[in-house]
């Protein structure tokens, strides 16, 4: 019986486990593809029109042109760690998060911003500014 119990019990945990795994949203999908310097993983989750701003720059890219200016960006600042200091939104709403990306190039001030289109979160902004 012991056994039994003990079985169903690590069942329950690792289904949770899975469970809150699988619910892993478009946030975490944005940090996650920061952090491994993913641009491909990044592209997505972008919305069809996106604003990037690096190097005291700022324009609006086609999800197409984004994912190449990512790659870019990514190729040539490695990264060695992004870390989240702030997050905030709307709970079902809008989201986003500033962090500090370490990159081989230098260190950046990051923050994206994910909007609420339809039934999802879409990534509309992302912002690389020098430390």
């Amino acid at each position: 019986m012991k056994k039994l119990i003990f079985g169903l019990g690590v069942l329950l945990a690792c289904g949770m486990f899975t469970a809150f795994t699988l619910m892993a949203g478009p946030f975490e999908d944005a940090v996650s593809a920061i952090k491994k310097g993913d641009a491909a993983a990044l592209a997505k989750i972008l919305d069809n029109t996106v604003e990037i701003s690096m190097h005291g720059k700022s324009n609006s890219y086609s999800k197409a042109q984004a994912e190449i200016i990512l790659k870019d960006f990514f190729s040539k600042n490695t990264v060695k760690s992004f870390e989240i200091i702030h997050k905030g939104g709307q709970e079902g709403g809008s989201q986003f998060g500033i962090g500090t990306l370490v990159t081989s190039g230098g260190n950046y001030r990051t923050s994206f911003f994910l909007q609420k289109k339809g039934n999802t979160l879409v990534l509309n902004e992302l912002r690389f500014e020098n430390k």
